[in-house]
């Protein structure tokens, strides 16, 4: 692949490959380190899929290969934990009032963001990536398949328990599945601070930045706890992550 092709081929899949990567991992560094991988294999693979959507799946297989030997067998977080740090103390309003509306939006996206990666992170691996292919990537379940290489009945299978999970957890808790549960963003953002599970503005770089200026207040509900998935914006990939492939790019240190 030439030097043109290559960066054209960064270009055009870094933020589909880099969304997929963020929501496998709760961790941004192994993130980057696996979208960073996927393009390197792929800079020495002399014959890549032509068309962009195997290609996508092609770079997506890559990435999931990458991170594997790195995801724990069993989630390294779970639901009881999750609530634990976002649900076990009375709500706080305070912080969100001495915010300005920029920040409010900033904060407000980063939890539903870091909640709903959250949610996802609490499934097995292989769940777990059936789950963001179809639920966050839009994947069917004959592309799922056909990305991680099984039967699709077997990606179904995978499918079906993780969608389970997430809805059991979502729909009784998630003010986006019906305004009457009891966990809305808003007043959580005191106790989602206090607990490191978001930081402020100036310090969140690497979180999981949008790409939507979508008004927090205008996310359509999702009738189905599993829809939240596709309400999240893309994340923006991070800026030591871009410059990382620009100097790959560069220098030539895929073809060395």
């Amino acid at each position: 692949m030439s030097d043109t092709k290559l960066r054209e081929m960064v270009r055009k899949h870094v933020a589909r490959v880099y969304n997929f990567c963020s929501r496998m991992t709760l961790e941004s560094g192994e993130a980057m380190d696996a979208v960073y991988g996927a393009f390197a294999r792929a800079a020495v693979t002399p014959s890549l899929p032509t068309e962009e959507r195997e290609l996508s799946q092609w770079l997506l297989r890559r990435a999931c290969e990458l991170l594997a030997p790195r995801l724990a067998p069993l989630p390294e977080v779970d639901f009881d934990l999750l609530d634990e740090t976002l649900r076990s103390e009375a709500t706080r309003t305070g912080e969100v009032r001495s915010l300005t509306n920029p920040q409010r939006e900033f904060l407000l996206w980063e939890l539903k963001q870091g909640c709903m990666t959250s949610v996802a992170n609490c499934l097995p691996p292989a769940e777990r990536v059936a789950f963001v292919l179809s639920s966050v990537m839009g994947m069917s379940d004959e592309e799922g398949a056909r990305t991680l290489a099984i039967k699709e009945s077997a990606f179904k299978v995978r499918l079906s328990r993780a969608r389970k999970k997430v809805a059991d957890y979502l729909a009784p808790r998630c003010e986006h599945v019906d305004p009457r549960n009891p966990c809305h963003c808003p007043s959580r953002i005191g106790i989602a601070l206090s607990k490191g599970f978001i930081a402020p503005p100036p310090r969140s770089e690497v979180s999981l930045r949008l790409r939507s200026s979508r008004p927090f207040e205008e996310t359509p509900r999702a009738s189905d706890a599993v829809d939240i998935f596709r309400t999240l914006p893309e994340p923006e990939p991070p800026a030591p992550l871009i410059a990382r492939l620009e100097a790959a790019l560069a220098t030539g240190t895929w073809r060395e």
